[in-house]
C-alpha cells in the first residue's frame, strides 16, 4: 500500500468533527437548530432539522429523512472540510420537479466518538478475535452503535414526531449517510426494519482498517476475514425486501478505490437474498472521491430512489 492510501485512511479518523460554526439560513426552506440534545443511551449532540419549502404555510405532513454527519448536510461554513452536500437545494429542486415526495431532512451532528457510533456492533461481534481487538484498539473502546440506534429510534424520532408534521410509517422514515455514515445506515436498517423503510449508503467505508497494514502480503488475506464477516452480518442480518429499499454507492478514486472487492460481494449478498432491480440500487461513478463534493455532485441518484414521487 502507497503511503498517500495509508495517510487517506488514516484521515478517515478525522471525518467529520463538528464545528462551533452556526448555520447560515439555506437558499431553500427553513433550518431549525436543536442543539446538545440528551440521550439516555449515548452523548448530547446537536440535531438540525431542515423543513421544507412552503411548510408553514400548509397543514401538510411529509416523511422524514434522517442523515447522519449533520453539520456537513447544509452550510459549507460549518462543514468539517468547507463543503457540504447541497441536501436542502438538492431536495428542494427535486421536489419541485415532482421527481421526490417532499421530506422534512433531519442532520444528526457527530462526536468525537464518531468511528464507535457509526461501526455496526454486530460486525465486530463476528470478527476473529484478533480482527476485534485490533479494530477496537484503533476506535477507542467498544461498538457504541447500538446505543446510537435507539436514540434515533427511542428518542430522536418520538420528538420529531411530536414537533413537526410528520408522516410516521416505515415506508415514510428514510435513513441515510456517507463513509462511516453509509454503514451506520444500513445497520439501522437491519435493526430496525419495522422503523425504516429504506436506507441510502453512500461511499460505504467496508474496509473499516487497512491502514495499518503495510505489507501487501498480509492484505489480502486480512481483507479476506474482514469481508467473510461481512458477507455474514448482511446476510443474517437484511430484511425482507418487500416494504423496503436499499442503496448503495461509491466513487473509485481516493478512499472509494479500496471499495470494489467489498462492495461487489456485499451486491451480490444482497441479491442473493431477494433484492430485485425495484428494491435494490448499487451504483458506481467513475472518477468520485471521498468527499463532500463528490456527494452532493450525486445526491440526486439515491434521494430519487429512496424517495420516489
Amino acid at each position: 500500500m502507497t503511503l498517500d492510501r495509508r495517510a487517506a485512511l488514516t484521515g478517515l479518523a478525522l471525518l467529520p468533527l463538528a464545528t462551533a460554526a452556526r448555520a447560515d439560513p439555506p437558499t431553500e426552506g427553513r433550518l431549525v437548530e436543536h442543539a446538545r440534545m440528551a440521550s439516555a443511551h449515548i452523548g448530547p449532540r446537536d440535531v438540525t432539522v431542515w423543513l421544507p419549502p412552503g411548510y408553514e404555510a400548509s397543514d401538510a405532513r411529509y416523511p422524514v429523512l434522517y442523515m447522519h454527519d449533520g453539520q456537513n448536510l447544509f452550510d459549507g461554513s460549518r462543514a468539517a472540510y468547507g463543503k457540504e452536500w447541497g441536501v436542502d437545494e438538492h431536495v428542494a429542486r427535486l421536489s419541485a420537479n415532482g421527481q421526490i415526495r417532499t421530506p422534512i431532512v433531519v442532520g444528526i451532528h457527530n462526536t468525537p466518538l464518531r468511528l464507535r457510533e457509526y461501526i455496526p456492533a454486530d460486525l465486530i461481534r463476528a470478527l476473529p478475535e484478533d480482527m476485534r481487538a485490533d479494530i477496537q484498539s484503533i476506535y477507542g473502546g467498544a461498538p457504541l452503535s447500538d446505543g446510537y440506534l435507539r436514540f434515533m429510534v427511542e428518542e430522536l424520532k418520538p420528538f420529531i414526531d411530536r414537533t413537526y408534521r410528520t408522516r410516521t410509517r416505515r415506508d415514510d422514515t428514510v435513513v441515510m449517510g456517507s463513509s462511516m455514515g453509509g454503514l451506520i445506515s444500513l445497520y439501522a436498517l437491519m435493526k430496525h426494519p419495522g422503523v425504516f423503510g429504506a436506507a441510502g449508503c453512500v461511499s460505504t467505508h467496508w474496509p473499516i482498517r487497512i491502514d495499518q497494514i503495510t505489507d501487501e502480503a498480509a492484505l489480502a488475506p486480512w481483507r479476506e476475514r474482514l469481508v467473510a464477516a461481512w458477507t455474514g452480518v448482511v446476510r443474517d442480518g437484511l430484511p425482507n425486501p418487500r416494504g423496503h429499499r436499499l442503496y448503495f454507492d461509491r466513487g473509485d478514486e481516493t478512499l472509494d478505490a479500496f471499495y470494489a472487492v467489498f462492495q461487489s460481494r456485499i451486491d451480490d449478498t444482497v441479491r442473493a437474498a431477494g433484492w430485485g432491480p425495484d428494491r435494490f440500487r448499487s451504483l458506481v461513478f467513475p472518477g468520485a472521491e471521498h468527499n463532500e463534493a463528490s456527494w452532493n455532485q450525486r445526491l440526486d441518484a439515491p434521494l430519487t430512489f429512496l424517495l420516489p414521487a
